[in-house]
């Protein structure tokens, strides 16, 4: 635990008559803390403990990629598909480490965005900002597409009918729209209006139900296993765990949610590095058990074409649709709390993005009875709900995929320069072996995107081309960097009360 004294306040930020300049003025990490809770017209409220940051983060990660892009990674990687799983979340885990000290250490909204903002400038800083729209707000997207399988496994069993298949599947899939996938959107939405206390304990009853679903399927579907299915292990090599993995990195997104969290939480230093690196262990230890006891009890070729495997297989070992709809139902819960938290986390973004003045000030509205930013969560959830309504799961999942990875790489880069430039700043926790792991973390992040397709790279530059445009035709012009002062805000310069609200 880094109980050093506050860092020395930095260089004002270059004005207004230096174009090139402005591309790298940093945000300074003092006023980063000091704006921290302030939104438009109100402030957000701090009522999070380390559990419900937990359950944020394994909220909007444990979800579809065990209960759905497992049948689109197991025929890429045979049985393999465990190690796959495993290398995926060691990618994670070195990333999870950094953002677990920058958590500390600037403990406000806007999770890699920010920290890259007060460490290699405003141009980068908006650029992984763009890429978090990507990672959160498309993943609610296509984690909702998934919740519709799911939903109609669970009333096939129960009442033996299904939605047909015109208004449960986007087009190009078979369908006109996907009425599910915009429904669970809605839900979630309805949630968080209620203020983040309230989505909070939803969410934590729904991780419950999640990991019991889970569990209880590891232990009926071990008794079909079959030791022959584990052979061959891994049919299609080396490259075909590289491409299963850079698949199912997409299950691990959300491991930084709770760094969404930073302003509404109790003791944001203390709670978040501890949230961030709880739940990335307890989902990864889920993940390769689930992995390995469905990979044993179904042959992997029978994997293709199914979008809810573990029903399935449920059905299989015991012959009874009893247990696969009950971990339909499972499933149902597990999904809608992925929409739920991830929903939760872009609206937090996109607020310290406004606030920042790159994006419109109706994102950082905060409604004064709630503490919530009301305005904002409206408009991300019609995005989201929208394109969850018309696309398919899986362009929205390599595209959600190779955004974070980008993210998640600069995050490693940022916490070694803000090692160098802020070296007294507390922290509420330290990379060990720095700078090696955190080196470690942004070769694994560019290895794993190296292994998504071309169509994907396409889609990812032109994602960040249309954000380029967007900042140098609003972002730069109304940044609150402009102001005198190299930063503007509602909080002012760093204090006592700053201190006191970022829980130092």
């Amino acid at each position: 635990m880094d109980q050093g004294a506050a860092s020395p306040v930095s260089s004002p930020s270059p004005g207004p008559g230096r174009p090139l300049s402005r591309l790298t003025r940093r945000k300074p990490v003092e006023r980063l803390v000091a704006e921290s809770g302030h939104g438009e017209g109100g402030l957000l409220r701090r009522s999070l403990g380390v559990w419900q940051l937990t359950a944020i983060s394994i909220g909007a990660t444990l979800g579809t990629g065990i209960f759905v892009v497992l049948g689109e990674a197991v025929p890429e990687a045979g049985p393999a598909v465990t190690v796959s799983f495993a290398l995926a979340g060691l990618t994670a885990l070195f990333s999870a480490l950094s953002y677990a000290e920058l958590a500390g250490a600037i403990p406000v909204s806007g999770s890699s965005y920010t920290y890259t903002y007060a460490t290699m400038g405003e141009l980068l800083g908006w650029v992984i900002g763009w890429c978090l729209i990507l990672e959160y707000g498309v993943s609610v997207a296509a984690v909702a597409v998934g919740w519709g399988e799911y939903l109609n496994e669970l009333l096939d069993g129960t009442v033996g009918v299904t939605i047909p298949a015109a208004l449960s599947a986007p087009p190009g899939d078979g369908g006109i729209v996907n009425l599910p996938a915009l429904l669970v959107v809605l839900l979630a939405m309805a949630l968080l209006l209620g203020g983040a206390r309230e989505s909070a304990r939803a969410n934590a009853a729904m991780v419950a139900v999640k990991i019991g679903a889970l569990l209880m399927f590891c232990a009926v579907a071990a008794t079909g296993v079959r030791a022959g299915n584990y052979t061959p292990f891994a049919p299609l090599g080396v490259a075909g765990i590289n491409a299963a993995a850079a698949t199912l990195f997409f299950s691990y997104i959300g491991f930084d949610a709770a760094s969404t969290a930073g302003e509404e939480a109790r003791d944001p230093r203390r709670d978040l590095p501890r949230a961030i690196v709880l739940s990335l262990v307890i989902v990864t230890v889920l993940y390769c058990l689930v992995a390995a006891v469905a990979v044993g009890a179904l042959p992997w070729q029978d994997f293709t074409g199914t979008e809810a495997a573990l029903a399935g297989i449920m059905e299989e070992v015991t012959g009874r649709t009893f247990w696969s709809v009950l971990l339909a139902l499972g499933a149902v819960v597990a999904i809608a709390s992925v929409v739920l938290a991830v929903l939760y986390g872009q609206t937090r973004i996109l607020f310290s993005m406004s606030r920042d003045g790159l994006i419109p000030q109706v994102f950082s509205r905060v409604h004064p009875r709630t503490g919530t930013p009301r305005a904002g969560t409206l408009i991300v959830a019609a995005f989201c709900g929208t394109l969850a309504a018309v696309i398919p799961l899986g362009r929205l999942a390599d595209a959600t995929s190779i955004g974070t990875l980008f993210a998640f790489a600069l995050v490693n880069v940022s916490v070694v320069v803000l090692r160098r430039t802020h070296p007294q700043t507390p922290r509420g926790f330290r990379v060990p072996l720095s700078p090696l792991l955190p080196a470690l973390g942004f070769g694994f992040c560019v290895w794993t995107m190296a292994g998504l397709d071309a169509v994907t790279w396409t889609v990812f530059g032109l994602w960040l081309a249309g954000g380029l445009a967007l900042y140098f035709s609003y972002g730069i012009r109304h940044s609150r960097l402009n102001e005198p002062g190299g930063a503007g805000g509602p909080g002012g310069p760093a204090g006592p009360a700053a201190t006191d609200r970022a829980g130092r």
